[in-house]
């Protein structure tokens, strides 16, 4: 029977079968012996020792179409980049360096703003049209309120999302609106520093419905992108790849060069303003790095 690893606790895999029966297995011996861990989210073969019980084996893990290393977890077929859309007010550098990240990794990505009732329709317009400039879907949407959930819904069927953002923006408690099951811990945002506490601590997929699944990861405070050489930062930002094109000399940085493409563009309004200063200030760190 085939199956997918939703949580992993002291040796133990709990694998929703394709029955809709979750069953606790036990990973064969030959994985240990082979170096091969099993990870929340790995699409596996199990055999049923126990029915009653829901006892079984974890006998094969099937081909991996993806793999995150933090959290730890396979077949992400998207990431849910989730930050407030006010207290706390969205730190652009932070986000910008969660799409990067996401893009290292090759793996697609949808931008959440929770607590949409704390901004206007124009602060609203204006931050959409940051990153729909850049290609990423963006929704605007708030738990406490129940508005826009039915659209993010939408874009999470059929699809393993990971839930990612700092602390405090509201995750868990929109995890706990998708999937009431999950009963997840929510943090308040501390009222002086308009951070929230860590609440989620260890990787687990929750079943919205048959091919559907999320999972909550914990808050991040930094996010480091220190591998990325800094003539190779552009890149990570799909709105200037097109753009490099136009540039008058090979190798253009985009940072005062003349005649450069994505400067071009940025003042005629095509590319962000707001993600090209990101741009800059990421490639002065970069640049700053020893390299050996």
């Amino acid at each position: 029977m085939t199956g997918k690893i939703t949580k992993g606790i002291a040796g133990f895999y709990y694998v929703h079968a394709d029955d809709g029966t979750l069953y606790e297995c036990k990973a064969k011996g030959v994985f240990r012996k082979d170096g091969i861990k099993p990870l929340v989210g790995d699409n596996v073969i199990i055999s049923v020792l126990d029915s009653e019980n829901k006892i079984g084996n974890l006998d094969e893990i099937l081909s991996r179409e993806s793999e995150l290393l933090r959290p730890a977890v396979a077949n992400i077929n998207q990431v849910l980049v989730m930050f407030a859309a006010a207290k706390p007010a969205p730190n652009y550098n932070l986000l910008d360096r969660f799409l990067i990240r996401m893009g290292l990794e090759r793996i697609p990505v949808v931008i959440g703003f929770n607590k949409c009732e704390l901004i206007t329709e124009a602060q609203k317009a204006e931050m959409k049209e940051i990153y729909t400039l850049a290609g990423y879907p963006v929704y605007f949407f708030s738990v406490k309120e129940q508005k826009g959930l039915e659209s993010l819904r939408h874009a999470l069927e059929g699809k393993t999302t990971a839930l990612a953002g700092p602390s405090g923006v509201g995750k868990s408690s929109l995890m706990n609106e998708l999937c009431p099951q999950a009963e997840m811990e929510t943090g308040d945002v501390s009222r002086k520093i308009e951070r929230g506490r860590h609440t989620t601590r260890h990787a687990e997929l929750f079943v919205l419905q048959h091919g559907t699944y999320v999972m909550d990861t914990p808050g991040f405070s930094s996010l480091y992108v220190n591998e990325i050489p800094a003539q190779e930062l552009w890149s990570y930002f799909p709105e200037m790849r097109e753009a490099e094109k136009e540039c008058r000399f090979t190798g253009c940085c985009h940072m005062e060069e003349p005649d450069c493409g994505v400067k071009d563009r940025v003042k005629a309004g095509l590319i962000s303003a707001q993600r090209y200063e990101s741009y800059r200030q990421l490639y002065t760190e970069l640049s700053s790095i020893k390299r050996y």
